[in-house]
């Protein structure tokens, strides 16, 4: 159940990327992934604009917000 939750959370992280970041997603990488009733998950989603772009993504549930 747990990586269908992390899987639902890319998609929303990509979103998230596209709209608020400038970013055009590419790769999706998991940062941190925690567990519990506060469980969370830290998205590292680069951007095919520049070569070492990225935007980082948290997402509580399916509720996902830019770091940076």
């Amino acid at each position: 159940m747990a990586a269908a939750n992390v899987s639902a959370a890319q998609a929303e992280a990509k979103e998230i990327a596209k709209s608020m970041g400038n970013c055009t997603p590419a790769k999706v990488e998991v940062l941190r992934y925690t567990v519990g009733r506060e469980g969370s998950t830290t998205f590292k989603v680069g951007c095919t604009e520049e070569k070492d772009a990225f935007v980082v993504v948290e997402c509580r549930s399916r509720i996902c917000t830019l770091l940076r």
